[in-house]
């Protein structure tokens, strides 16, 4: 006689990976800018230093809003 037949299983496909958030377009993704340093009172004159600050419009995530 011949051997029983086994039923026959899905193959489980891994499910399509989850598409990339876009980037922030204010700070490219890195989650700060870059702030000119000014001085005085009634000018505001802008100096050669920097700051580093958190980006607003992403909240430091890196990645753009819905």
């Amino acid at each position: 006689m011949p051997a029983a037949k086994k039923p026959s299983t899905r193959r489980k496909t891994a499910p399509p990976p989850k598409p990339e958030p876009a980037l922030c377009p204010d700070c490219q993704g890195t989650g700060e800018i870059r702030e000119t340093v000014r001085v005085g009172a009634r000018k505001g004159r802008a100096t050669d230093d920097h700051q580093t600050a958190l980006c607003l419009t992403c909240w430091g995530t890196g990645h753009a809003a819905d």
